[in-house]
């Protein structure tokens, strides 16, 4: 068993020991000096941020994350190379690692770039109502990846960013009011100056509606069964659309019913020609040909 046995010079680890203090030292001075050069800066780049008008939740992201981050990272970096150790290997591999995994997560990766489009381009808020995905709700949160809302069903959905970025997306709380549209038909026979007196009296008592711009009603189209008319009121809660646009509609129809005005169902009219004169004529013709 004597290989295992072995003996340490005092001396040797001595002189290890001090070749290696400088090293250590100058590792730490580095990674001190990133972290100092870190702390000094992030405060200027943040308001720096918020001077171009930036988004907090972005200014947190490119500040608290992507910065400190890369910081941190390329100051670990250079304080092991002053331990002698070769980091370009390293490097290396790390970008290597990074490409595979770029191809592996390239839905994700989208998605992050659509949330930092987002938080540049500030198409809403939290806060906001959107209809988006064919989705109408409150954007509740966002996220680098994804979007979160609360539908009126009281639903909480999650969308991802990159589908947002490439769809339509309509924004119902960015200019503070905004009119409600609602649909009512009218028989043709009824009078569209009557109608609208009927309509405008009862949207004045419905909760929500605001006085100025004031409501009006407009002939917007004249359909197959009835004249189609617009009942537009203008709101200043954007929270309350969707209810003012179902007790607009309620009152409307109360409304036509105690005006006496009719509003039709969907119908069609169907007219048939007397047919039997020219048929009866047609075969006394052929019955007195020759040859018949």
């Amino acid at each position: 068993m004597a290989w295992f046995s072995f003996s340490i010079d005092p001396e040797q680890l001595k002189a290890v020991a001090l070749a290696a203090v400088p090293k250590i030292v100058a590792a730490v001075a580095v990674f001190f000096l990133f972290w100092l050069v870190l702390r000094i800066t992030q405060p200027a780049l943040r308001s720096a941020l918020r001077r171009a008008h930036f988004v907090d939740a972005l200014i947190k992201l490119m500040v608290d994350g992507v910065y400190r981050g890369s910081m941190m990272f390329f100051g670990l970096v250079m304080a092991v190379s002053q331990l002698g150790v070769n980091v370009s290997a390293v490097l290396a591999g790390i970008g290597v690692v990074g490409i595979a995994v770029g191809f592996a997560a390239q839905e994700t990766v989208a998605n992050m770039i659509a949330g930092f489009l987002i938080f540049w381009d500030r198409p809403f808020t939290i806060g906001d109502f959107i209809t988006t995905q064919s989705l109408y709700g409150e954007v509740r949160e966002i996220t680098l990846r994804t979007t979160r809302i609360r539908t009126n069903d009281n639903t909480y959905v999650v969308i991802p960013n990159k589908q947002i970025i490439g769809d339509t997306l309509i924004n119902h709380s960015m200019y503070g009011e905004t009119r409600v549209n609602i649909p009512i038909g009218i028989a043709y026979k009824e009078k569209v100056a009557e109608a609208r007196q009927a309509l405008l009296e009862a949207v004045k008592t419905v909760d929500g509606v605001i006085e100025q711009p004031p409501p009006d009603v407009v002939a917007e189209s004249m359909g197959d069964s009835s004249v189609n008319l617009l009942v537009r009121v203008w709101i200043d809660d954007i929270a309350q659309e969707r209810p003012i646009f179902f007790r607009v509609l309620e009152a409307s129809k109360v409304a036509l019913d105690q005006a006496g005005i009719e509003i039709p169902f969907p119908h069609l009219q169907l007219y048939v020609d007397d047919v039997r004169d020219p048929v009866w004529a047609r075969a006394a013709d052929l019955v007195g040909r020759p040859g018949s």
